[in-house]
C-alpha cells in the first residue's frame, strides 16, 4: 500500500465516519506568535479547541503538511541519522470538538489500522498516562489488543501539549512491535525505549486543559480529541521497512540523486545518511517556498536558509560540486503535487529560490574557507592549536559555514577541535531563539469576542453593495475587550451588529471608517476589525449622547476614504499582473497594504528594478486604467476559480468558494476586498518607490488618483523652483548639475592640495620642535586636516624624513580628534605604535590601534587635543620605563 493509498484511504475512512474533510493549512501558522511553523494537524483548529472560533462541523480530518526544524519541536541536526526523523513530514489526523470523545477515539483508530491497513493486531502495543484510568479502562475492552498490552508511560512520554502555552491533555499511543532486529538488544528492552523497535504509529490526545505561561492548566470549554499519526512512518510499517526513508514516499527524490551524483543508495553508509538528508529537507524547501517562506537571516526564513544549506553541504558529500538541488526540489513537486496542487504555482519561483540561495552559499563556503585557513595560520603559532569553538560558531550564525567542515579540516591538519565549545554557543543561541518565538497565548481572543462566538452570532458584510444600513445594536465591547451594556459619550469601545457595511481590516485593506447615528447621539468610527471569523468589530468614540445596546442606528461608510482605498486596491491588482507580464510568473505577493491613502506592495523577486523596468510597469498600469476594464466580481468554487487562472496567495486558506475579481482578462485573482467599478476610476498610477526589505523579497509603493497627480504636482513645483535657482530651462537641469558637480570637485581638489601644502608647513615647524627621550627623537604636533588622506599623506612624509624615531601627528576632522603615531622600524619592538597611540588616545576620550610601525586613533574630546599632544613625550617615557 504506497503513501498515497494511505493517505486517501484515511480521509474516506473518517469521512465515511461524519467528519468533514479540511485542507491543509500553511506551513506558516495564522496569528499565532508561539509557533515558527505548522508542527501538528491541530495548529489550525487552535482557536476551535479553545472555545473562541466556532465552524461549520465538530469532526473533521485533515492530512496536514508540518515543519519541525525550529523552537520546542526541532528535528533538523537528527534528520539522516535516525530512521524516523525529518524536517517535514505529513500528519494524519481526526479531530471531535466537543462532539465525540475517548471511546470513540480509541475505537476509529484501532478499527481503522485492523480492519482499513490490516496490521497484525498481535504486533501492536498502547500506552495511556499514569493517572488515565478512564484511558485504560477502555482500552481493555477493545476486541483483539492482547492481555497486558497496555502499558501506563509518565508525562514526558503521554502528556501532549502543542508548545509552553495552549492547549493541552493525556493522550494514548498505539505502537508497533517491529521486532527485534529493530531494537536495541538490551534485554529490559521494552515499550518506552528509545530505540526503533516499538514505533509509535499514532497518538490520541485527549483535549481537556488550556496551560497558562506560569503552568496552570484550565479544563477547555468541551473536552474534544485530536489525534496524530505521520504518514511516513505508517508507509515504511506497512510497506515492511524499518527506515521511514526506505518507503515509496521518498524514493523517487533518491532515485534523481542517484542519477546525479552517480552513486547507489543503500551502498555506502555515509552516502546513504547524505541522500536521506537531502531528500528530507527538499521536501521542507519546497513545501515551505510555496507556502510564502523565503531565505533570510530571521525568523522562518533563518530555519529555511539553514535547511538548504544543510542539504547543499551533504551535496558536496556525494561530489555535487555544481548547483543541483533545483533539480532535486523539481522533482518533490512533480511527485507530490497530486496531493498537494498548490506546489505547481511556486515552480517558478521554486527554482529561482533554490538557485540563488545555492549559488550564494557556495560563494559564502569559499568565503568561509578563507577566513578559516587565516584563523589556522594565527593559531599554529601556539605550541598546542586549537580551533575555538567561539570562532567555529560565529563562522556558522554569521556566515552559515559548517560545523562539519572546520572539523573535517581540523583532523587533516592535525590540530585541536573544540565542539564543546561551538555547542555550547549553539545551545545559548537556540536558548535566545526559543525566547524570541515564546508568546503568553493565555488568551488569543478577548472574553467579549469569546462570548460572541459562543452565542453563534456572525456579522454578515453587506458592504459590496451598501454603504449605509439601519440596524440594531447587538453587542458593545468597552475596557479589556468585555461586554458592557453601553459606551457613554466622549468614551471609546467596540460595537458589534448581525450586519453591516463596514470593510474590516483584512487582506492588506484598511478597515473602512465612518459614522454612527441615533436619536439623539452620534459617534465616530476610527477603523473596523474582526475580532474573530464573522465578529465584525467597529472601533468607535461616542461624540454625543449615550451608545446602548438594543438602540436601533445608522451606520454610514465615509464614502471618499472607501473610493479612494478601492482605487489603490484595484490598481494593486493591476500591478502584480504588469509585474508578472514583465518580470516573469516568479513574482508572487509576500505582502500588501491598501489604504486611502497608497498601496505598498511586496513581492518575490531577487534584484532591484531598473529604473526602464519601474517606467514599463507603470506604464502597463496605466494603459490599462485607461482602458477603463470594467471589474467583475464573482463567486465560484474554488477549483473553478484556480482552472481559470485565478491568482491565489501563497500560503492563504481558501474555502470551497471564494471570490473572484478580474479586470478583464488582463487580471483575474481571488480577493475579498473592495473595488472599483471600472479600472478608469483610478485615475492615475504613479510608483514612488522601489526597494529591497528582505532576501528575495522587494517592496513597491504608489500612489493613484487625486493623491498620484497631487505628488505629480509637488514634483513639477520643486522643479520649477530648482530651473529658477539654476537660472535653466527643465530639459538644462541635467547639464547644469553636471557641470556643478565637475566644478565642485574640482574646487575638493585644490582645498585637499592647499591643506597638504599647509601640513607640510607645518611639518618643518615639527622637525625644528623635536625632543629627545632617552635617546630617542619625539616629534609630536596638531596640523590642519581636512580628511583622513591628508593625515596619512602626513605621516607617510614623516617617515620618509624622520630617520630613527617616534612620531605622533593630531587634528581635528569633522569635530573629531584623529590621531596618528609613526615609529621607525628600529624602534617597533621598544615603542610599538599602536600602543602609544592607545595611551595618547585615551586623553582625548577614544581608543586606536594598528601595526607596530603605523597606528590610527580617534576620539571625541576635541579640546583635549592639546594637553594630549603636549602629553606624547611623556608617554613615550613610560613606555620606555616599562
Amino acid at each position: 500500500m504506497n503513501g498515497n493509498t494511505i493517505r486517501l484511504k484515511f480521509l474516506e475512512y473518517f469521512a465515511k465516519h461524519g467528519h468533514t474533510v479540511v485542507e491543509s493549512s500553511s506551513l506558516v501558522p495564522t496569528d499565532d506568535p508561539t509557533l515558527l511553523f505548522t508542527n501538528a494537524g491541530m495548529v489550525q483548529f487552535k482557536t476551535v479547541f479553545m472555545g473562541e472560533e466556532r465552524r461549520d462541523f465538530v469532526r473533521a480530518t485533515s492530512s496536514q503538511r508540518c515543519v519541525r526544524a525550529g523552537g520546542k519541536h526541532n528535528d533538523l541536526e537528527n534528520v539522516g541519522y535516525t530512521a524516523r526523523h525529518h524536517t517535514f513530514f505529513e500528519m494524519l489526523g481526526n479531530f471531535s470538538f466537543g462532539d465525540y470523545f475517548k471511546e470513540d477515539a480509541i475505537r476509529y483508530a484501532w478499527e481503522f489500522l485492523i480492519t482499513e491497513l490490516g496490521l497484525p493486531p498481535e504486533k501492536l502495543w498502547v500506552s495511556v498516562y499514569e493517572e488515565d484510568d478512564e484511558a485504560f479502562l477502555l482500552w481493555e475492552k477493545v476486541e483483539g489488543l492482547l492481555p497486558g498490552r497496555i502499558v501506563r508511560l509518565g508525562e514526558k512520554d503521554n502528556f501532549w501539549a502543542m508548545g509552553d502555552t495552549g492547549p493541552c491533555g493525556p493522550c494514548s499511543e498505539i505502537h508497533i512491535d517491529q521486532g527485534a532486529a529493530a531494537g536495541c538488544g538490551r534485554p529490559d528492552c521494552a515499550l518506552g525505549c528509545d530505540c526503533d523497535r516499538f514505533l509509535e504509529l499514532w497518538n490520541l490526545v485527549f483535549m481537556q486543559f488550556n496551560r497558562t505561561a506560569d503552568g496552570v492548566m484550565t479544563r477547555l470549554p468541551r473536552p474534544s480529541i485530536d489525534t496524530g499519526m505521520g504518514l511516513e512512518r505508517v508507509a515504511a510499517v506497512l510497506q515492511g521497512k524499518i527506515n521511514n526513508y526506505d518507503s515509496d514516499l521518498f524514493a523517487p527524490i533518491i532515485r534523481r540523486l542517484e542519477e546525479l551524483s552517480g552513486r547507489v543508495y543503500g551502498q555506502d553508509p555515509a552516502d546513504t545518511t547524505a541522500m536521506r538528508v537531502i531528500a528530507d529537507h527538499s521536501r521542507a524547501t519546497t513545501f515551505l517556498v510555496a507556502d510564502g517562506v523565503l531565505p533570510s537571516n530571521e525568523g522562518r526564513g533563518y530555519v529555511l536558509r539553514r535547511i538548504m544549506r544543510r542539504a547543499v553541504r551533504f551535496g558536496r558529500n556525494l561530489g555535487l560540486d555544481k548547483p543541483f538541488m533545483d533539480e532535486v526540489t523539481a522533482t518533490v513537486v512533480v511527485t507530490m503535487n497530486h496531493a498537494y496542487p498548490h506546489l505547481l504555482d511556486a515552480v517558478e519561483l521554486l527554482k529561482k529560490v533554490v538557485i540563488n540561495e545555492e549559488e550564494r552559499f557556495r560563494e559564502t563556503l569559499e568565503n568561509g574557507l578563507v577566513l578559516l585557513d587565516e584563523e589556522i595560520e594565527r593559531i599554529c603559532q601556539d605550541s598546542d592549536p586549537v580551533i575555538g569553538g567561539g570562532f567555529i560558531f560565529k563562522l556558522y550564525d554569521t556566515f552559515g559555514f559548517p560545523m562539519d567542515i572546520v572539523r573535517d579540516i581540523s583532523l587533516e591538519k592535525k590540530i585541536g577541535f573544540d565542539e564543546a565549545g561551538f555547542h555550547e554557543a549553539m545551545a545559548e543561541q537556540r536558548a535566545k531563539s526559543r525566547a524570541s518565538w515564546k508568546g503568553d497565548n493565555v488568551k488569543l481572543r478577548e472574553q467579549g469576542v469569546k462570548d460572541l462566538v459562543e452565542a453563534g452570532v456572525r456579522a454578515e458584510f453587506i458592504g459590496y453593495e451598501h454603504l449605509n444600513l439601519k440596524i440594531r445594536v447587538k453587542a458593545l465591547l468597552g475596557p479589556g475587550g468585555l461586554e458592557v451594556p453601553e459606551i457613554a459619550c466622549g468614551a471609546e469601545g467596540r460595537l458589534f451588529v448581525l450586519a453591516t457595511p463596514f470593510y474590516a481590516e483584512s487582506g492588506g485593506q484598511a478597515g473602512d471608517v465612518g459614522t454612527v447615528q441615533w436619536p439623539g447621539g452620534r459617534a465616530t468610527i476610527l477603523g473596523t476589525a474582526a475580532g474573530a471569523d464573522g465578529i465584525i468589530l467597529h472601533h468607535l468614540r461616542v461624540a454625543e449622547g449615550v451608545l446602548r445596546i438594543g438602540q436601533e442606528v445608522e451606520l454610514a461608510v465615509a464614502r471618499e476614504p472607501r473610493g479612494d482605498t478601492a482605487a489603490n486596491h484595484t490598481a494593486t491588482h493591476l500591478l502584480q499582473a504588469a509585474m508578472r507580464e514583465i518580470l516573469g510568473d516568479h513574482i508572487k505577493q509576500a505582502g500588501s497594504l491598501v489604504t486611502p491613502e497608497r498601496l505598498r506592495f511586496d513581492f518575490t523577486h531577487f534584484t532591484p528594478l531598473s529604473q526602464e523596468e519601474i517606467s514599463r510597469i507603470e506604464l502597463r498600469v496605466n494603459e490599462k486604467i485607461r482602458e477603463n476594464i470594467v471589474v467583475d466580481t464573482r463567486i465560484l468554487a474554488r477549483d473553478e476559480a484556480i482552472e481559470q487562472g485565478a491568482t491565489a496567495l501563497f500560503g492563504e486558506k481558501y474555502g470551497d468558494r471564494v471570490r473572484v475579481v478580474a479586470a478583464g482578462d488582463f487580471s483575474r485573482e481571488l480577493c475579498g476586498g473592495t473595488h472599483v467599478a471600472a479600472t478608469g476610476a483610478i485615475g492615475l498610477f504613479k510608483i514612488v518607490s522601489e526597494g529591497g526589505i528582505a532576501s528575495g523579497v522587494r517592496r513597491i509603493e504608489a500612489l493613484t488618483g487625486r493623491t498620484a497627480f497631487a505628488s505629480i504636482q509637488g514634483t513639477g513645483q520643486r522643479e520649477h523652483e530648482l530651473c529658477q535657482a539654476l537660472n535653466v530651462r527643465p530639459e538644462g537641469i541635467h547639464e547644469k548639475f553636471k557641470s556643478l558637480i565637475a566644478a565642485q570637485k574640482q574646487l575638493e581638489k585644490q582645498v585637499a592640495d592647499l591643506a597638504t601644502r599647509l601640513a607640510a608647513t607645518d611639518l618643518e615647524d615639527l622637525f625644528t620642535a623635536a625632543v629627545e627621550v632617552n635617546g630617542v627623537k619625539v616629534l609630536a604636533a596638531k596640523i590642519a586636516l581636512d580628511s583622513p588622506q591628508t593625515l596619512r599623506e602626513a605621516g607617510d612624509r614623516v617617515r620618509d624624513h624622520m630617520g630613527s624615531g617616534v612620531a605622533v601627528l593630531g587634528g581635528v576632522i569633522k569635530e573629531k580628534v584623529a590621531l596618528l603615531a609613526i615609529v621607525s622600524n628600529d624602534l617597533t619592538t621598544r615603542i610599538p605604535a599602536g600602543l602609544l597611540v592607545g595611551r595618547v588616545a585615551a586623553m582625548v576620550g577614544g581608543k586606536g590601534g594598528g601595526r607596530a610601525d603605523m597606528a590610527q586613533a580617534g576620539g571625541p574630546m576635541t579640546d583635549k587635543l592639546n594637553e594630549a599632544i603636549a602629553a606624547v613625550p611623556k608617554c613615550v617615557q613610560e613606555i620606555l620605563a616599562g
